[in-house]
């Protein structure tokens, strides 16, 4: 605890302003228990940017520690580029702390001579990485902590391709941030350096999300939708692009139109969770609408829920999203002739095979990587000579086209839209295009387990667990045999049967997935951003005919059952 003491006594410093001193002098005084949470550990800029809790302190999120992260990052780009004029976008959510904090980024970016675009209000993280290659800008900063809990912030670098920050970019700016002291930091802005932007690129993402997220369908004005932005970002284009596409029948949910980050009519900001769209499933349920969209926060994610087979709503989880999607958007380039074996789909290694035989199934290529959508964004700067199609992943988040480099819920709620549209005026459904392709492929079904540990012993408790999968393998999971271990961690793919070993070649990361000889996966991966660490549960099998549906999935359901029982959780 002495370690504790000395280390907040630092920030007692003339270094940080009157406001913070007097914030941890009142800790120290108290002898608060959170004084502990706040030092024992540095928020550490990631391979893509930090997340934490707002506050005074070295594991927190607030004017010093992203004005360090920002300072090295600054530090970075002098001293890797020749250009003489380096340019950065800021953009910023609804979190009460993002716009002052990304004031004070755009200072310390200003003090280095670095011009600034930030916009004049919130926009959505996907506005943000249009704009980074829009303006032709070296960087991207988007202050944001997702769907995080209110007291939560974060901030996420973007490259100069609008693609969150990979190696080496990644690594050269963290050595640069952690090699400094917090008296490095220089917050002394040139206000000529700083330029406000807004409507005019609105219009310009506006217009590639139409020309990207429009197809050849009929019935959007038959087509009854309801809309949440969750007190988020969303609210700001997604209404309008879906007016302009030609749908007539949009239904706000007006109780959480309203940006706020106190979230104040939901426990969690995240359309993944049923509770949080339930305002929008009860208007829904009371217009008769045919489609439920809701997004998070920043906009980069988005839950739908459609029509079941008894007319009931159901959440789609995002692996269902992802299929239909991608299903959807090969089938349009198969009809206009423009498929000749050089495109390809994106996917990670935690989201379902259901995208891999559809793609498989129109001879197009599935790349898989990482779980995060910067891997997905890396799969196009390092193929130049294919053409991406659309990539998703498990939690909610799809990319249609190329035109931003991140997971994009504004565009892929209009693709949504002319999915149910066309099914709808062919007698069909978004639910039904999903059943055909499980007819057609398999019956796939996911589950996620998602365990919080927090503090210090709840972050030993994860390397634990990690430790005890990986050095004591499972043989056998719900009576089948194990095939594959994919240790993500060494780069090895071992049959378990025979021994063989294969070396994986994608970027290391501390994730272990298991493969049953009978196509189950199971899948474990510590949080990067949360104090949880995530099991993934997939299996599948045949479907004959939609009518058996019902109690395929019962059957599946089952299976999943089983498995939680035999993994203990």
């Amino acid at each position: 605890m002495e370690d504790i003491i000395n280390k907040a006594k630092m920030w007692l410093s003339e270094i940080f302003d009157a406001e913070t001193r007097q914030e941890i002098q009142e800790l120290i005084t108290t002898n608060s228990e959170d004084l502990s949470d706040r030092f024992y550990k540095n928020l550490e800029f990631g391979t893509g940017g930090m997340r934490g809790i707002v506050g005074a302190g070295t594991n927190r999120i607030n004017k010093y520690t992203l004005g360090k992260a920002t300072q090295g990052l600054s530090n970075y780009l002098h001293k890797t580029t020749s250009k003489k004029e380096l340019k950065v976008a800021i953009g910023y959510d609804c979190r009460h702390d993002s716009k002052w904090l990304a004031k004070v980024v755009a200072d310390v970016l200003s003090a280095n001579n670095i011009q600034v675009f930030i916009f004049e209000d919130l926009r959505p993280t996907p506005e943000l990485s249009f704009a980074v290659n829009h303006l032709g800008c070296d960087v991207g900063i988007v202050l944001t902590a997702s769907h995080n809990p209110p007291e939560y912030n974060g901030y996420k670098v973007y490259w100069t391709d609008g693609g969150q920050i990979v190696p080496p970019q990644d690594h050269g700016i963290i050595d640069n941030v952690n090699s400094l002291n917090y008296s490095d930091i220089n917050f002394n802005a040139k206000e000529n350096l700083i330029t406000t932007i807004g409507k005019e690129v609105d219009e310009a993402f506006w217009q590639a999300s139409l020309q990207n997220g429009t197809f050849n369908v009929k019935g959007r004005k038959d087509l009854k939708i309801v809309f949440t932005s969750l007190h988020g970002t969303s609210i700001k284009l997604i209404p309008e692009v879906l007016k302009r596409a030609g749908y007539t029948q949009v239904h706000i949910v007006e109780e959480q139109a309203e940006p706020d980050g106190s979230f104040p009519t939901v426990k969690s900001p995240n359309p993944e969770e049923p509770e949080a769209l339930q305002l929008a499933v009860n208007l829904a349920n009371k217009i008769d609408a045919d489609i439920v969209l809701g997004t998070d926060p920043d906009s980069d994610r988005i839950g739908i829920a459609v029509r079941y087979l008894e007319g009931n709503m159901k959440l789609l989880n995002g692996n269902q999203t992802m299929s239909v999607m991608t299903d959807f958007l090969i089938n349009d380039w198969k009809k206009q002739g423009k498929l000749n074996g050089k495109q390809f789909v994106g996917s990670t290694i935690v989201s379902t095979n259901l995208v891999n035989e559809i793609a498989d199934s129109y001879g197009v290529e599935t790349k898989v990587g990482l779980t995060g959508f910067k891997w997905i964004a890396k799969m196009i700067k390092d193929h130049p000579n294919q053409e991406f199609i659309g990539g998703g992943e498990e939690s909610f988040g799809y990319m249609v086209g190329d035109f931003v480099r991140d997971k994009d819920a504004v565009t892929s709620a209009l693709l949504a839209c002319e999915i149910a549209s066309e099914a709808k005026n062919n007698g069909s459904s978004f639910y039904n295009e999903l059943l055909q392709l499980y007819t057609k492929h398999h019956f796939y079904k996911e589950h996620l387990i998602s365990l919080v540990k927090k503090g210090m012993d709840g972050a030993q408790q994860i390397k634990q667990m990690m430790v005890d999968l990986r050095n004591n393998p499972l043989t056998e999971i719900d009576g089948v045999q194990v095939k594959y271990l994919f240790d993500y961690h060494t780069s090895i793919q071992k049959n378990i049967i025979t021994g063989e070993e294969t070396k994986i070649e994608i970027p290391k990361s501390n994730v272990l997935i298991y493969e049953t000889i009978d196509g189950s996966k199971i899948a474990a991966r510590p949080s990067g951003t949360e104090p949880k660490i995530k099991f993934y549960i997939s299996v599948k099998i045949g479907l004959s005919k939609i009518e058996d549906a019902k109690n395929t999935e019962a059957t599946l359901d089952e299976k999943i059952k089983r498995i939680i029982k035999d993994l203990k959780l």
